[in-house]
């Protein structure tokens, strides 16, 4: 399986376009969750000097699932960008396989 990390057998230029690609998809996301946070701060503003929040109708499903719903896609778009060093992180694999072999190595009977 191909790791964009592992760039060391490119050639700079490949490894200039793999590092600016990576930073486009960044930059996206951040665009992105900024315009969650403006969009979504309006609605939710706009419903409760709207006239909403001198009762209960605030509460409602209707003034936060925009908010909910885009948040779980923008949840996605950073898990797509982000996602692969979130949890297992630049040579996990590497790092995981070597506490195994040294777990093993520590257990054995002689």
């Amino acid at each position: 399986m191909f790791n964009e990390y592992q760039s060391e057998n490119f050639n700079p230029d490949e490894r200039y376009a793999l590092a600016y690609k990576r930073v486009k998809r960044i930059k996206s996301f951040y665009v992105h969750a900024l315009v969650y946070v403006l969009i979504n701060a309006f609605i939710i503003f706009r419903n409760y000097y709207g006239g909403t929040h001198n009762n209960e109708n605030f509460w409602t499903w209707v003034n936060f699932n925009t908010a909910l719903f885009w948040g779980i896609g923008l949840l996605a778009h950073g898990l797509s960008v982000f996602g692969s060093t979130i949890f297992f992180g630049q040579n996990w694999e590497e790092k995981k396989i070597q506490e195994f072999m040294d777990k093993d190595k520590n257990q054995k009977w002689e």
